[in-house]
Parts: structure tokens; sequence; C-alpha cells
């Protein structure tokens, strides 16, 4: 499985959801899966990349989060979890993706 966070640097949250990804992995006894980070700086490259706002997480290639549409803006990303809209997917939301995808 390849599991991306494409971001742009102008958006903080991309790091913790990277960090939250590992931490989760971890738990999941999925350490051996890698977390790529990917920035993108231009519109294009946000385009070919299925950039829908920073941070954008991919699995495979696929949007976990479908809500957001690929675009060519380099923007931030708003996610809807239990405690509201927030910058990032909380650790629960990820944790239940991940058991989920890693169940097959």
């Amino acid at each position: 499985m390849t599991i991306e966070v494409v971001h742009i640097d102008e958006c903080p949250n991309w790091a913790e959801t990277a960090e939250d990804l590992r931490a989760v992995l971890s738990e999941l006894g999925r350490a051996d899966l890698a977390v790529v980070v990917r920035r993108v700086t231009t519109g294009n490259e946000a385009l070919a990349a299925g950039f829908a706002g920073s941070p954008t997480i991919l699995l495979d290639g696929d949007d976990p989060f479908p809500h957001g549409e690929p675009t060519g803006e380099l923007a931030c990303r708003v996610y809807l979890t239990e405690a509201g809209l927030r910058g990032r997917p909380s650790r629960e939301q990820l944790r239940a993706l991940m058991a989920e995808r890693l169940a097959g």
C-alpha cells in the first residue's frame, strides 16, 4: 500500500497528519508501511498529484476523504471530524480508515 500526504508549506497541518498516520500504523502493527510526504509548489504539480487541499491523504493514489476534489489551487483543506471542522482528520478517523483498508 502506498500512503502519501500531499501538502503545501503554507498549511501547518500536514506534519501532524503524517505523524498521526505513522502512529496509527504502528498501533495497528504495520510500522513497516511508509508514509511518503510530498510537497507541491505549482498548480500543475497539484493537479498531477490528485491534490484536493493541504493536507491531502492518498492511499494507493485514491483520496479516502472524497469531499475534496482535486484542484490546481494551492490551498489548505478542511475535514469534517467528530469535533467539527478541522484542518486535518482526527487520529480516530485515521485509525478507523487504516484498520479498514488493512483488513482488506
